[in-house]
């Protein structure tokens, strides 16, 4: 039985200690082939045995380890969950700042340069700081407390476990001290409630900013999701009827009227219109739609009636593939992670390992006997340590990237592609559909005298029907451009891919196809029909040649005019330093006149489907990274092949499957953006590692020499985390 996947969503993560501890807690079970735990995302991805275990056992695990896990989708939105914990996180964020106030004014006492000021004595009454580090610390650093017990429970520590020594320490020597005061006016009091609780509330503010910066990380999929409409007009017994978008059925016939939202993907039934597709192509220009033709979720209607037929509901739709390779992609994880991945593991227990020798350094050897300050600087050295920027770098840059990738129509269906694409350094175009614009027109026909034109473009036309290559479609059109019906009957057809197709129309035996297609069953040119050819495919035509009873018979020139797009777009891949090459199994000719129309220099034509898998490996075997851009269909070998496999295509299941990357407006400018967004990406997750060691390699050996106050320790903690998150959320303002 194969693997299953799914995606629950994990509620009670603090730092990235404890996404590593789910992670591996979740790997270790039988059955579970791979789990990928998000901490930004809060979610994990599990493939698993079905033979073996099932979800709820795996729910039941996270439970163990101390967290709580549910299906991804199964309660509130994530957008509505994210504003209620936000409302939360401000709520207990106030009423601790309210209560650490009045010790934060106490707290000047503790300084000489503040000695001018005259502050009330009862502020210094010890039983007061109690009355309010009391509620800070055990009712709104309740879930601290609650993290610290089931991370040491679970054999292991996090961040809640550094803030729960920290300011219990803190908060119990101050706590001893009160009560060694009771009765002894002579016992001088040295307290540190405020220590707790500015700890605390810091602690608190940062979350709370870490919080809404992740909620503008995630914009990408909330804009996604609010692209769909929320309900649809059914005709059901030939009675209109108001239903929600979860209700509508594939096979249902919807009715869309003037300015509407198509509510899911379907085929046209009745009426006429222009749609705009903009949302999911990019062109401005709206697409005239009538019977037959095809119309794609959460696109708009213009101002004509449409009546479609649903054929894709639910997450089948084009728009709920997009959200799904976007969410996949947010929550994924780069190869680059592992460096966080190790040093996460291993950190809460290395912090408190040199917090407890800062102490026992400071007590006996450095200032004997001076327990308050030895208890200060290994405080400071619990909470200046900071896993969670570490564990974010990575994960919020990802998450920035892809979704503002999406933004510009571009899908990155993982983490490891969106690292994997920055090191490409040659680029392989298809040529048709991907630097021309895909839709040949018939340019002239050359029929020799021997034949009869009409009869001859008849049985041509019958035999290019019942193939699906544009070639074919756009001779087809052509011929009925100039009045030429097919003939009514095939006999006999066969595809023959890299050559033509054979047919056999009205007992005529039909040839059509490239120059190898003629050779291979005998046909000769006439030297005339041979310069009159060579002449065509130095123009940009695309020669196709059809021969009778195995007689040459007559030259089709189709043309395929290259995007508007294309040229500028090699430009800037050339000026990225990438080499450029085009492939395709067109004639050398006509390869190399639309080649040099895009300024490109290389070419590898006369390729066949299969050939171009190899032509990558030969490149790749030069020491090149490879990124292969085609339809997506016939160059699926060549995709796979290739380093980063990226598919021209306008929404189609296959177009999306079918490679690492999807650009969804088919423009090869999506190409650099692709390649550039790769690069910023891996550069800010660098940065993003680099300061979040760094933070950790500079801050921690400070708060052990005794230079931070513990409270100034927290809030630069506090402000790591939210320096990190504030970074990633750069990318989110590429432009193009």
């Amino acid at each position: 039985m194969a693997n299953q996947k799914t995606t629950l969503q994990i509620s009670g993560m603090t730092c990235a200690s404890c996404a590593a501890r789910i992670e591996k807690g979740l790997s270790r079970m039988e059955g579970v082939a791979s789990a990928s735990v998000n901490l930004t995302m809060e979610t994990a991805r599990i493939e698993y045995n079905e033979a073996v275990l099932a979800v709820a056992d795996v729910m039941r695990r996270v439970d163990e380890l101390g967290f709580h896990a549910e299906m991804k989708g199964e309660t509130k939105q994530p957008g509505e969950q994210r504003a209620s914990a936000i409302s939360r996180l401000k709520l207990r964020f106030v009423i601790s700042a309210l209560l650490s106030l009045p010790l934060l004014l106490a707290m000047a006492d503790h300084f000489a340069f503040a000695s001018f000021l005259s502050l009330p004595e009862w502020l210094m009454n010890p039983w007061l700081q109690l009355s309010l580090a009391t509620p800070v610390q055990f009712a709104i650093g309740a879930p601290f407390y609650v993290g610290a017990f089931k991370a040491l429970r679970g054999r292991s520590a996090n961040m809640d476990v550094l803030i729960a020594i920290g300011t219990s320490a803190a908060y119990f020597y101050s706590l001893y001290e009160t009560l060694a005061s009771m009765g002894d006016r002579m016992h001088r009091v040295e307290l540190y409630y405020e220590t707790s609780a500015l700890l605390i509330t810091f602690l608190l503010l940062g979350k709370l900013l870490e919080a809404l910066a992740k909620g503008r990380s995630s914009r990408a999929i909330s804009a996604l999701i609010g692209l769909a409409p929320k309900q649809a007009t059914v005709i059901r017994d030939g009675v209109e009827m108001r239903v929600t978008i979860e209700d509508v059925q594939a096979g249902d016939i919807v009715a869309i009227k003037p300015g509407e939202k198509i509510p899911v993907d379907g085929i046209v039934t009745d009426g006429a219109s222009a749609v705009n597709e903009s949302m999911l192509t990019g062109e401005s220009m709206p697409v005239q739609k009538q019977p037959g033709d095809p119309l794609i979720g959460a696109t708009l209607n213009g101002n004509g009636a449409l009546v479609m037929r649903a054929t894709k509901v639910g997450k089948e739709t084009v728009l709920a593939q997009i959200i799904r390779i976007v969410e996949e992609a947010q929550g994924s994880k780069a190869p680059i992670q592992r460096i966080a991945d190790v040093i996460s593991g291993i950190f809460v227990p290395i912090v408190i390992g040199i917090a407890a020798a800062t102490f026992l350094l400071w007590y006996f050897a450095l200032e004997p006997g001076a327990f308050p300050d030895a208890l200060r600087k290994a405080i400071a050295v619990l909470v200046i340590a900071c896993p969670c920027a570490l564990g974010l770098a990575t994960p919020t840059s990802i998450m920035a990237g892809s979704g503002r990738a999406a933004e510009l129509g571009i899908l990155f269906k993982g983490g490891e592609h969106l690292e994997r694409a920055h090191d490409i350094n040659a680029v392989l175009l298809d040529k048709t559909g991907t630097v021309t614009e895909g839709k040949p027109k018939l340019t002239g026909c050359y029929v020799e005298p021997a034949f009869s034109e009409e009869r001859l473009l008849r049985y041509v036309g019958a035999a290019e029907s019942s193939s699906e290559h544009p070639l074919a479609e756009a001779i087809v059109a052509g011929l009925r451009e100039r009045g030429i019906e097919p003939a009514a009957k095939v006999d006999a057809f066969a595809a023959i891919p890299g050559y033509g197709i054979e047919a056999e129309v009205e007992g005529s035996k039909l040839l059509v196809g490239t120059r190898r297609l003629l050779a291979r069953h005998g046909g000769e040119l006439p030297e005339q029909a041979l310069q009159r050819i060579d002449r065509l495919e130095q123009e940009g035509n695309t020669v196709v040649l059809a021969a009778i009873d195995g007689r040459y018979a007559a030259s089709i020139a189709v043309a395929d005019k290259i995007k508007p797009t294309s040229r500028e777009a090699v430009a800037k891949l050339k000026g990225m330093g990438l080499e450029v090459v085009m492939i395709t199994g067109d004639n050398a000719s006509t390869a190399q006149a639309i080649a040099k129309q895009a300024g490109i220099e290389t070419v590898l034509a006369e390729v066949l489907p299969e050939g171009k898998a190899q032509e990558v490996k030969k490149l790749q075997a030069r020491g090149l990274k490879v990124a292969m851009i085609g339809d997506g269909i016939n160059d699926a070998p060549a995709l796979a092949t290739a380093d980063i496999g990226m598919a021209m295509g306008t929404g189609t299941d296959v177009a999306i499957e079918a490679a690492d990357i999807t650009l969804m407006r088919g423009d090869l400018g999506s190409i650099p953006e692709a390649l550039l967004l790769s690069r910023k990406t891996m550069v800010n997750i660098k940065q993003n590692l680099f300061w979040a060691l760094a933070y950790n390699a500079i801050g921690i050996p400070i708060a052990a020499a005794g230079w931070l106050a513990p409270w100034v320790a927290g809030a630069a903690m506090a402000l790591s985390s939210v320096s990190v998150v504030l970074s990633a959320l750069r990318l989110q303002r590429y432009k193009k």
